[in-house]
């Protein structure tokens, strides 16, 4: 628990993150890549290009300073982090790197404004968050079918788009854990001329007795070397991970994807189906012959999905007028594709819950 006092500094300093909190957590991640290179293949390098990282860490810090005195009100938000760490097998030893570099980097941007009583307060605020992480995770991995990275091997290989494959993958020790719907499993590279391993993760489209089925875009460094590896390729990967999963329910069930975005749905809609509940899913595609999983979800048309399928040449998106077409009124709701796809969902729909892919955030709904 912390001391009045610290709380009263850390909330005193939450606007000042709010204003600065990007070139903070910019600074960070350049400081620690330097200081401690060990951890660099934990990190998503496109998301950092784009500043998509930064964003998610200084909105997770500015949360975190506004509600240091509940933090269980963040836990919600947190959870998908939580999830990614235990996918990518973050452990407690890395959480005082994080800290040493985070403080340094508050220092080196505020400067003289980072009183030593704000640095000591925010050195305690982080102990008390990480160990609220660390309490968090081990229990996760205690639940989890294995921890790490273990190999699975590339057993057959489907193409299913002009950019889309889908790969099954078997556990080599033939242990594995059932995927629930929506959930993903990190995949580890190990890619020619780059000097770290990488990470990406893939949803879940099915699981089988003995592995999982994925079906990445070929776009991004992972997904691209995915896609040039053969059947016998040894591939590493974690235990399914993620908190955007079908919820148990005797509702109907709505789920609407853009694009690649199909893929934590489509088994999402497959269990509905098996269970009984009606489903309703809208697809929006640039065209017919890049509709990933096109034929699989035909088949679920046999079985009583209704589809509909909203083809746009340019965005791959559905409007606003598409969705208020809708009737959800006591239905669930899921959503996944492209953010600004889903800020229209969301604003429309507002209970539809969402994932993004890649860094956590939140959408622009007002």
């Amino acid at each position: 628990m912390l001391d009045q006092q610290t709380i009263e500094i850390i909330k005193a300093t939450a606007p000042v993150l709010k204003e600065h909190g990007v070139t903070i957590t910019k600074h960070f991640y350049q400081r620690m890549f330097e200081q401690n290179p060990e951890v660099r293949h934990f990190f998503n390098h496109t998301n950092q290009k784009r500043g998509r990282q930064p964003e998610a860490l200084a909105n997770a810090v500015y949360a975190a300073a506004l509600h240091i005195d509940r933090l269980e009100a963040i836990l919600p938000a947190i959870q998908p982090a939580l999830h990614k760490h235990k996918s990518l097998n973050i452990r407690p030893e890395h959480y005082p790197i994080v800290g040493e570099n985070l403080l340094a980097a508050i220092q080196d941007v505020l400067g003289e404004a980072a009183t030593p009583d704000i640095i000591d307060a925010w050195a305690k605020a982080y102990g008390v968050i990480a160990d609220v992480f660390i309490s968090l995770e081990k229990k996760m991995y205690d639940d989890a079918p294995w921890v790490g990275f273990k190999p699975f091997v590339i057993e057959e290989i489907i193409v299913d788009t002009p950019e889309v494959k889908r790969f099954r993958l078997v556990a080599k020790d033939g242990v594995i854990g059932t995927a629930i719907p929506g959930q993903y499993v990190s995949v580890q590279a190990r890619i020619a001329g780059e000097d770290i391993l990488h990470h990406r993760q893939y949803s879940v489209i099915e699981t089988t007795e003995d592995g999982y089925w994925i079906a990445p875009k070929a776009e991004g460094l992972v997904s691209n070397w995915l896609h040039e590896q053969t059947i016998g390729t040894e591939v590493p990967m974690s235990a399914p991970a993620g908190e955007f999963i079908l919820e148990t329910s005797d509702r109907p069930l709505t789920l609407i994807a853009g694009g690649i975005g199909i893929t934590p749905l489509f088994n999402m809609a497959k269990t509905a189906l098996e269970q009984g509940r009606p489903v309703t899913l809208l697809h929006a595609v640039r065209s017919m012959d890049l509709r990933p999983l096109g034929d699989e979800l035909d088949e679920l048309v046999d079985q009583g999905l209704k589809l509909i399928t909203h083809v746009d040449d340019v965005s791959g998106c559905m409007n606003k007028s598409h969705l208020e077409a809708l009737d959800v009124e006591g239905h669930d709701v899921y959503t996944c594709g492209p953010s600004a796809m889903m800020e229209t969902v969301v604003r429309v729909i507002p209970q539809a819950r969402y994932e993004f892919f890649g860094p956590s955030g939140v959408l622009a709904t007002n």
